[in-house]
């Protein structure tokens, strides 16, 4: 396995492993991303057992002493199962999260203190890059959920949202959302509820340019369109569950 490393953004680089053995014949991809700026910030770890490729793919990019933050969807293997090995990595890391992912998981779980984010918080990073935490438990899935917005780049680190199959390329203008239906269908891996299509109508009044995604291809296309249609497909999707 290779971690492949790719500009999506100014500044925002997408670090990707593709596992064929995860839904063959198709495969999976995992991924991380890193931002720069005077303040670096690492979305996703990967798992323990991966971290020495992901850690090579970011030193591709900066050496792993200036990393500042680290941050992830959701406490799960893929998203933060080698955070205790970036923090000893990194000296001047901190773990920044939501305050049930810091109270339930990351007090405990985390080697140093995590910072405690609110809904709305911006973490500046300097160099023109600014990253607001947005609360969204139980979407799609982990009721400690939540995303990040790279205000500077306009770009939304989706975290599981769109989750789809297959080794795609590192940046798209093609549909993101059949594939994201097809993926659910076959995993539903998302926690149904009620507020699903209205938290994700709030992230399209975001003007997305550029949505991150952790499973599939980082999309450049309509985004806001795009959450949107996938929010009306959570509706659907309720809408049968009720009857």
């Amino acid at each position: 396995m290779e971690a492949k490393v790719d500009e999506i953004a100014a500044g925002v680089y997408r670090i990707s492993e593709y596992v064929p053995a995860i839904a063959p014949p198709a495969g999976f991809t995992f991924n991380q991303f890193l931002i720069l700026g005077d303040e670096p910030f690492l979305f996703h770890t990967g798992f323990r057992r991966t971290f020495p490729i992901v850690l090579a793919a970011v030193e591709k990019v900066l050496p792993r002493q200036k990393l500042r933050w680290i941050s992830f969807g959701h406490y799960e293997a893929d998203e933060c199962g080698a955070m205790n090995e970036w923090l000893a990595a990194a000296p001047q890391a901190e773990v920044a999260h939501g305050q049930v992912g810091c109270l339930v998981s990351l007090n405990d779980m985390a080697d140093r203190p995590p910072r405690i984010l609110a809904d709305g918080e911006v973490v500046d990073l300097g160099g023109g890059k600014r990253l607001r935490y947005i609360d969204t438990p139980h979407i799609p899935h982990g009721w400690d959920a939540g995303v990040l917005y790279e205000e500077g780049s306009g770009t939304l680190l989706c975290g599981d949202l769109f989750a789809q199959f297959g080794d795609p390329p590192a940046v798209t203008t093609g549909d993101i959302v059949g594939p994201a239906i097809s993926t659910e269908d076959l995993f539903r891996a998302s926690s149904l509820n009620p507020g699903m299509g209205a938290t994700i109508r709030r992230l399209a009044d975001l003007s997305p340019l550029t949505l991150a995604l952790m499973h599939g291809p980082s999309y450049a296309g309509n985004c806001a369109e795009a959450l949107r249609a996938l929010a009306e497909d959570y509706d659907r999707r309720m809408r049968t569950a009720k009857a």
